[in-house]
């Protein structure tokens, strides 16, 4: 009589409870391990990477400055009608203070903005004496614009 009274229902009789529960434990368990190996899989295959100074990466390394002393960087403006005139440009720009261990080496000057937009820039050689360095533009830059002169010295 039981079991005609549960036969049209959507009841779980005994054993099938039993089974549909071990189904599911076994999938929970198997998604479970298959991440757990996708992780392994993954931090193994990061480990192996081997970054060298060679290789693709990101470092920051100390350099020693050629020199202890401060350099000073002058411009001295010129009125000219032409482009970017008219009005005043800067053409030259002279370094003093340049110590021995900087000669001969390789030089960037840069003119910039307030924002630090570059203006123009001249490269070159510290010469192999004497204590100053005079640095052409080429072409001349609008002086009103000028706020920053940047020195890198190289090497």
């Amino acid at each position: 009589m039981s079991r005609d009274l549960f036969q049209g229902s959507n009841a779980v009789v005994g054993g099938d409870y039993l089974i549909r529960s071990q189904f599911q434990m076994k999938r929970i368990l198997g998604a479970v391990l298959a991440g757990l190996m996708t992780f392994g899989l993954v931090f193994g295959m990061a480990a192996s990477l081997n970054l060298t100074s060679d290789s693709l990466g990101s470092a920051t390394t100390v350099v020693a400055a050629c020199q202890a002393g401060a350099m000073n960087a002058t411009y001295t403006s010129t009125y000219t009608a032409a482009a970017p005139g008219p009005g005043y440009t800067v053409g030259t720009v002279t370094i003093t203070g340049l110590a021995a261990t900087c000669y001969s080496k390789p030089y960037k000057v840069t003119l910039s903005t307030a924002a630090g937009a570059s203006l123009g820039e001249a490269t070159g050689t510290t010469p192999g004496a004497g204590t100053t360095i005079v640095v052409t533009f080429a072409p001349v830059v609008s002086a009103a614009s000028v706020t920053a002169v940047n020195v890198v010295i190289s090497g």
